[in-house]
């Protein structure tokens, strides 16, 4: 028996964690000391993770140490919490899924998202997902805003297979993470994608118009093409973690570009004279929805940066 690997985390329980060890996937318990350096993380190892096992004197295999993470998505554990929740690490890319209806995706869940792919350096892109169920001027309404931020915006209706082949150009070669509110497709898209996964489907709630969670745990799924997929649990909230009110606007790509216009090198963005982003939000250049969201997360974040 190997007393020691070193392998990739492809599925976490919070109490098992799922180890792949060259073509074998080994189920393995984490060490205390581990929890105690994770306590500001409801999950100190995640999907994704590289980490080192070791053989206990049962001979089962406990996590015992974790390589550092190139980047990962997180999150705010929950309202009013100072916890985070990694949903999944060294991806090299996100794909987030977004439906303007049945359901309806908030605008600010998707900024918040994207947000936070920036702070953290995953590239991302948005699939507008259901696009066969979507409205022609919502959609156009919604490519305007995301695509003249900088994003690209692929449209897919997996159950006619709309828009699969060019999602499997993006996954090729690369690990990347799918994400997105409950019931916006996510396991039907993965099954499209490669039908010999294992996910399961659901159907939208017919009292609320919002999804039930199909997949319980976070997994990564090798993909027959090459590369891997990490499949998520729908999330229903996005609290920014550790971006403080002077970095927000770095993450918002449009105003990136156009804060060296500004009168003042250290402007906020909100009340200065001589803001080139608040002109060009007047002017249409940047998009009042995106401005409105970066206010909010200023305003509404504060109090857990405290």
């Amino acid at each position: 028996m190997e007393r020691t690997f070193t392998g990739v985390v492809v599925r976490a329980t919070g109490s098992w964690y799922e180890v792949m060890r060259g073509d074998e996937t080994v189920r393995c318990r984490m060490r205390g000391r581990l929890r105690l350096r994770g306590a500001r993380s409801t999950n100190p190892v995640v999907v994704g993770d590289e980490v080192t096992c070791t053989a206990d004197e049962s001979g089962d295999y406990v996590v015992a140490d974790i390589r550092p993470r190139r980047n990962y998505v997180i999150r705010r554990a929950s309202n009013l919490s100072k916890e985070s929740h990694i949903i999944a690490a060294n991806v090299d890319r996100a794909l987030l899924l977004v439906t303007l209806r049945a359901p309806a995706t908030p605008l600010e869940f998707v900024d918040r998202f994207l947000v936070t792919c920036e702070a953290y350096k995953v590239p991302v892109a948005i699939l507008l997902a259901k696009i066969d169920l979507q409205e022609p001027e919502a959609v156009a309404a919604f490519r305007a805003v995301y695509e003249g931020a900088g994003y690209d915006v692929l449209e897919v209706a997996a159950t006619e297979g709309r828009g699969v082949e060019e999602v499997r150009a993006l996954l090729a070669g690369r690990t990347t993470l799918l994400s997105g509110n409950s019931g916006v497709g996510k396991s039907t898209l993965v099954r499209a994608i490669d039908p010999s996964l294992d996910v399961r489907t659901g159907k939208i709630s017919d009292s609320h118009g919002k999804g039930r969670h199909t997949t319980t745990f976070s997994t990564m799924y090798p993909l027959a093409g090459g590369g891997a997929l990490i499949d998520t649990p729908g999330i229903k909230g996005f609290g920014l973690i550790d971006i403080d009110d002077a970095e927000l606007w770095h993450y918002f790509p449009e105003m990136l570009r156009t804060a060296p216009g500004c009168r003042f090198y250290n402007c906020t963005h909100t009340h200065e004279p001589g803001c080139a982003v608040v002109e060009a939000v007047r002017c249409g250049a940047i998009a009042a929805a995106r401005y409105e969201s970066y206010l909010k997360m200023r305003d509404e974040d504060d109090k857990y940066r405290k």
